[in-house]
């Protein structure tokens, strides 16, 4: 147990020292503010997207079965502006990248199960790089509080096949 306490102390220190130094940057636009670089990918372009996997935020699905996924360069900013610089790595599927407030990492976000995808409504997103074809990127910068975000995409089937990050501002 003391091991996971200092090994969780330092995780924390790591995350406030990494948003520190990104409070530094200049964003593309020319103002103060954080830079994300964030990737858009996936494992197999050929799987069935037809059906909820179950991989969502909270959804509690082994996340070990992702085939979807959202990396970013940082697990913290701090608040402010904050540019994410998203780019769609994949070679043959279109992505986008969403942005959400979160209360915590258990609750699900509101499931359209018909449709496949999150109702993005419920979720009071606050903004998004819409579709980017294979190795196209786009740009949002927003104004983020203090909180936890949700980054994802909710083209159909995506988001429940893992495709999305939390970043926790401070």
């Amino acid at each position: 147990m003391r091991k996971f306490l200092v090994l969780s102390a330092a995780a924390a220190l790591l995350a406030t020292a990494h948003a520190a130094e990104a409070a530094d940057v200049t964003t593309p636009a020319g103002t103060a503010g954080t830079l994300v670089n964030v990737k858009l990918s996936e494992s197999n372009a050929s799987m069935d997207m037809s059906l909820n996997m179950g991989l969502g935020l909270g959804m509690k699905g082994d996340m070990s079965k992702a085939v979807m996924m959202i990396d970013a360069d940082r697990f913290a900013v701090p608040a402010g502006l904050v540019t994410f610089k998203v780019t769609n790595v994949s070679t043959g599927m279109v992505h986008e990248m969403i942005v959400a407030p979160i209360a915590n990492m258990s609750t699900p976000l509101s499931y359209n199960d018909k449709e496949n995808r999150v109702d993005e409504e419920a979720t009071h997103d606050l903004g998004e790089v819409s579709e980017l074809d294979p190795g196209k990127s786009g740009e949002l910068t927003i104004e983020l509080k203090t909180g936890l975000y949700v980054l994802y995409c909710n083209l159909p089937g995506h988001y429940g096949a893992g495709m999305w990050r939390v970043i926790a501002v401070q």
